[in-house]
C-alpha cells in the first residue's frame, strides 16, 4: 500500500464578491481533513468520494442537494455521476426528484444495474426501489444557496476526486443545475466524460457553465491530452479549460492523478475548494 494520497474538492465555481464564505470554508475544511484520516487509514476513494458528495449536498451550502433551487416550472431536478477510474466503471443520474443524495443513487445505479444512467422518471423509480431516503416537503428541504445571478448562465455543482493509497482515482460531482433551467435541462455533471471522468491516470470533476462543458467532452479531453499527448496534470487541465474559455464559457476543474498530483484552475470569478495532499497542510479556498 502507498503512502501517497490526495483528494480535492469543490463548492462549485463563481462566488458573490459581497458575500461572507466563512460558513463554506469551515464546512470544506472539516470535510477535507475528515477525508484525510480515512485516506492515510487506507480506505477506499470510492467511499469517501461519495461521502464527501453526499455531506456537501446536505449542507445547503452549496448548489447541490439541499441548497438547490428549482427550475422554471418549480421541480427541483437533480444531476450526479461517480467514475471508479481503474475499471471504468460510472453511475449517473439526471433529473432526479424528491430524494436527499444524488450521489448515493448514482453510485447505485454503477454497483446494482448493467447501465450508466437513469433519467427523470426512471431515476425516481429506481431510487424508490432502492429505499433512498426521500424528501419529505419540497417546500421544508431546500434551502436554495447564494450563487452568482448576474450571469447568463449562473452555476453551481459540488464535486469531489481522489487518489487512495490503493493506487485507486475516483471521480464525482452532484448539482442543482443552473439557476432559472429549463424543466429537463441537463447539464455536463452527469455525462461521463464531459463534467466527470476517472482513469488509471486521472479523476476530474468539473464545476461552472454546463453547456461550454458539454461541447468539450472536457474532462475526457483533460484525460486524452494526458495521454495521448503527454501532457502534465498542470498543462493539461489548464488547456481542457483554456478549451472552455475560447467557446466564451467559464468555470473550474479540479483534478488529481495517480502521482498524486493535484490541480484546480478556474477562470470563474472564484471557485469553493479544499485540497488535501500526504505530507502537506490543508488548502481551503474561495478565490
Amino acid at each position: 500500500m502507498s503512502q501517497t494520497y490526495a483528494l480535492i474538492l469543490h463548492g462549485g465555481a463563481g462566488v458573490l464578491a459581497d458575500h461572507d464564505y466563512s460558513a463554506e470554508r469551515e464546512h470544506m475544511r472539516h470535510l477535507a481533513e475528515r477525508a484525510e484520516g480515512r485516506l492515510a487509514a487506507g480506505d477506499h476513494a470510492m467511499d469517501i468520494v461519495c461521502d464527501v458528495i453526499a455531506d456537501l449536498e446536505a449542507s445547503g451550502l452549496y448548489v447541490a442537494g439541499k441548497g438547490a433551487s428549482p427550475n422554471r416550472a418549480g421541480r427541483y431536478e437533480l444531476d450526479a455521476a461517480i467514475m471508479h477510474g481503474p475499471s471504468r466503471k460510472a453511475g449517473s443520474i439526471a433529473a432526479l426528484t424528491g430524494f436527499i443524495s444524488p450521489i448515493g443513487v448514482a453510485r447505485a445505479v454503477m454497483q446494482d444495474t448493467p447501465h450508466v444512467m437513469l433519467a427523470g422518471h426512471g431515476a425516481c423509480e429506481f431510487a424508490a426501489l432502492k429505499e433512498f431516503q426521500r424528501v419529505d416537503s419540497v417546500n421544508d428541504y431546500y434551502t436554495p444557496a447564494a450563487a452568482p445571478d448576474d450571469r447568463e448562465i449562473p452555476t453551481g455543482t459540488v464535486g469531489c476526486v481522489a487518489l487512495d493509497t490503493h493506487g485507486e482515482l475516483v471521480a464525482g460531482t452532484s448539482t442543482g443545475g443552473t439557476l432559472n433551467k429549463m424543466e429537463g435541462r441537463v447539464g455536463d455533471c452527469p455525462i461521463i466524460g464531459a463534467g466527470t471522468w476517472a482513469d488509471d491516470q486521472v479523476a476530474v470533476s468539473c464545476t461552472g457553465q454546463g453547456e461550454f462543458f458539454l461541447r468539450t467532452a472536457t474532462a475526457r479531453d483533460l484525460a486524452a491530452r494526458m495521454a495521448y499527448g503527454g501532457m502534465a496534470l498542470d498543462e493539461a487541465t489548464d488547456a481542457a479549460l483554456g478549451a472552455v474559455g475560447g467557446l466564451g464559457g467559464e468555470g473550474g476543474i479540479i483534478a488529481v492523478d495517480r502521482a498524486g498530483n493535484v490541480a484546480h484552475p478556474f477562470n470563474s470569478p472564484g471557485m469553493k475548494r479544499a485540497v488535501v495532499q500526504a505530507g502537506k497542510p490543508v488548502i481551503v479556498a474561495v478565490n
